[in-house]
């Protein structure tokens, strides 16, 4: 997936579980859990409230990688 993050690492800063960063940005801990593994991408306005948690900017949490085709020319 071409969106990296680093929730997990934020999320520890703030002493949170899973169920608790959930509930401080109105979702659920499965989403979260998802975020973290790089199996779902959030919405912009789920992105802005989780960095805004966290007190940074959502590029220091997301981050989007270019995926390299095969035979793609510059």
């Amino acid at each position: 997936m071409p969106l990296e993050n680093h929730l997990k690492e934020y999320r520890a800063r703030l002493g949170v579980n899973q169920q608790e960063m959930g509930a401080l940005v109105g979702t659920s801990r499965q989403t979260i859990s998802q975020i973290e593994r790089g199996d779902y991408s959030p919405s912009v306005t789920l992105a802005l409230k989780i960095a805004k948690k966290c007190g940074v900017t959502v590029e220091d949490i997301f981050t989007y990688v270019e995926e390299e085709t095969e035979g793609a020319e510059d």
